[in-house]
């Protein structure tokens, strides 16, 4: 996907969850933020890399959004 500067900007929106993936070979480590950049948890949550960590780690996202009543997750790595 091709976006220009503006067009990834304007993806992050008052409903959307924005989550940072620091990418390890065998545990990940994740932080998730607001719109504004604020953190939405007290700390990093970390997932190995295999399917069990990362269906912890859509349980994990999905949670925050409902819980901060967002409607969209946007992952970065």
């Amino acid at each position: 996907m091709n976006y220009t500067q503006n067009e990834k900007i304007e993806q992050v929106t008052d409903s959307t969850i924005v989550v940072g993936v620091d990418i390890g070979s065998q545990i990940h480590y994740a932080r998730a933020f607001d719109n504004r950049g604020r953190e939405l948890t007290k700390r990093v949550f970390s997932f190995h890399n295999d399917l069990e960590g990362f269906n912890s780690f859509n349980l994990w996202a999905e949670t925050l959004k409902s819980e901060n009543k967002k409607t969209a997750v946007l992952i970065g790595c």
